[in-house]
């Protein structure tokens, strides 16, 4: 990411209007404006049940399967229950882990063999582990399960990036608004392109505006420093559930989550020794560890059980799971979830003439390959947590993200892309199509042979929107090695737009059912719909 400061159905909505009211209310945090322990809210509760004070969300949903997600205010059973009706009149019953210290009181319960393609209604209860009898109240939500059959299309958003650079929570303008206007679009689920939080960016109780208003945050004590210990780092992934929006979006729509930077420190890659003051702790691959232990906690992700802090290093193995995964939606969509963070190499000006490791490492490359290769699904994509042609500079000499500012033939980690482009162009597999964030800004990028320097492989398109609750950015320029043409982008004029100044971006892909098209819209905040492509399918390229 460029340098930046371092401080559908109405009948459906109807139906639910009632029960995630409700269930929203019960779970709502009491914070104030300023000066607010994000874990003492739900400690507040003196009835002696445990009560389950932020939320629930669903994860990694697919056509028979998904995770139910909670957090107790003290040590608790979990039970699921799940129902084809709001009333819960024939239910089944799904007996979930002891949430405990562990796991910062967070727990996730697997779903399986649910129908595919119905709505699904739940239910977490919280019961004292000592006396089943005494629970705390129901908390509610819903989620489609993905069709099995290809005439039920699919739909869902995508973005990232939220709560950076200092634009908080603002009560002022009613939270994070924005993920009501996306619950009220009813997608079936949301792709999060990573930055689901800024660990490393401080939230102060006001900012003054260069017009002069004042944008007021939420503040919890984790959010007051740079995040260094695991309770820091828990306390960063709590900050985003005290917005009763977003509270509201997660009991409603299931995500599929990864991960980038800011969830450790801007710019990290495995092995960094930081030359930081903020920083007591120096070595990244520490910090690292104790962010993907929080992060683990507090999102359901089907190949991330939350337990344990993984390697030494940080990295998931076998046994402590990974973050990159494929998350299927039925015969037209498979969701290829990526993780350029863990398992790069260090930034640097990127003009290697051999690199086995790149962005991705040897391994999940040659995962992506086979499993790209494997699909039957009418349109895989491809979920990146950067952009491919798009030039991110780490500093005045090195670089972040896969392009470097050279326009000739791949160097460095574009040899990785290079690679993988290839692959999808000599194995013929169709449908692929770039998703990402990161950024902040929205764009749309065409990618063709016919311009590149690198020239074998197949056309496609890459999608970037986002911020979601963050500041926005200027355009950065492309890099001409695989021949990008920027056909739409939209983008504040100067650095670090505050929300209340710029509106936030998301996009949307909606996949007809009957013709395989999909089309793809890039919205902003407040209903606008900025740019719009329609691409057809079984081409390798387009």
């Amino acid at each position: 990411m460029p340098h930046r400061p371092q401080s559908q159905s109405p009948d459906r909505r109807s139906l639910l209007r009632g029960s995630l009211a409700a269930s929203a209310a019960l779970a709502l945090p009491a914070v104030g404006a300023t000066a607010v322990g994000a874990a003492a809210a739900p400690a507040q509760a003196l009835s002696g049940r445990p009560r389950a004070a932020w939320g629930v969300q669903t994860g990694d949903v697919t056509s028979s399967s998904g995770l139910v997600w909670v957090r107790s205010d003290r040590p608790a059973r979990m039970i699921v229950e799940t129902s084809a009706t709001e009333s819960f009149r024939h239910s089944r019953r799904w007996h979930g882990p002891l949430l405990g210290p562990g796991t910062d009181f967070t727990g996730t319960t697997p779903l399986r063999g649910l129908p595919p393609g119905e709505q699904v209604y739940y239910r977490v209860t919280l019961a004292d582990p000592d006396d089943p009898r005494r629970t705390g109240e129901p908390v509610r939500g819903t989620f489609r399960t993905a069709s099995a059959k290809r005439r039920g299309g699919v739909r869902f958003l995508w973005s990232g990036d939220i709560a950076g650079q200092g634009w908080g929570i603002n009560p002022d303008i009613g939270g994070y608004r924005v993920y009501d206007e996306m619950r009220r679009l009813d997608p079936d689920f949301f792709l999060c392109s990573g930055d689901t939080v800024y660990a490393d960016g401080v939230i102060q109780p006001s900012v003054t505006l260069p017009d002069g208003r004042v944008w007021r945050n939420i503040t919890t004590p984790e959010k007051s420093k740079v995040a260094e210990t695991l309770d820091e780092y828990r306390g960063n992934f709590r900050y985003n559930l005290l917005d009763e929006n977003a509270r509201r979006f997660n009991a409603q729509v299931p995500s599929i989550v990864q991960w980038d930077d800011h969830e450790v420190r801007n710019n990290w890659y495995p092995g960094q020794i930081l030359d930081d003051a903020r920083y007591t702790e120096k070595n990244i691959d520490v910090l690292a560890a104790r962010s993907m232990r929080a992060f683990s906690e507090y999102f359901p992700i089907s190949t991330l059980p939350a337990r344990g802090a993984g390697g030494k290093d940080g990295r998931r193995g076998k046994d402590g799971g990974r973050v990159y995964r494929v998350v299927g939606q039925g015969p037209l969509l498979d969701v290829f979830v990526l993780d350029m963070r863990t398992y790069r190499n260090a930034n640097s000006p990127g003009r290697q003439p051999d690199d086995a490791t790149g962005i991705l490492g040897a391994e999940q490359l040659a995962w992506l390959k086979k499993e790209l290769s494997r699909s039957r699904a009418v349109w895989k994509v491809i979920a990146s947590d950067m952009p491919l042609g798009i030039v991110v500079p780490d500093g005045p000499a090195d670089f972040e993200a896969v392009a470097q500012g050279d326009p000739g033939a791949p160097l460095g980690r574009e040899l990785q892309i290079a690679e993988l482009l290839r692959h999808i162009k000599h194995a013929r597999i169709t449908g692929t199509v770039w998703l990402t964030a990161d950024v902040h800004y929205t764009s749309a990028q065409h990618y063709d042979p016919s311009r590149a320097a690198f020239k074998d492989f197949a056309p496609f398109w890459e999608f970037v929107s986002g911020p979601l609750a963050a500041g926005g950015f200027p355009s950065s320029r492309l890099d001409a090695t695989f021949g990008p043409d920027q056909v739409f982008v939209k983008a504040p004029a100067r650095a670090n737009v505050s929300p209340m100044e710029s509106p936030q971006y998301f996009g949307e892909v909606d996949i007809d059912g009957g013709s395989g098209e999909l089309t793809v819209r890039l919205r902003a905040e407040g209903g606008t719909v900025l740019f719009s492509k329609v691409l057809q399918p079984g081409l390798v390229g387009q």
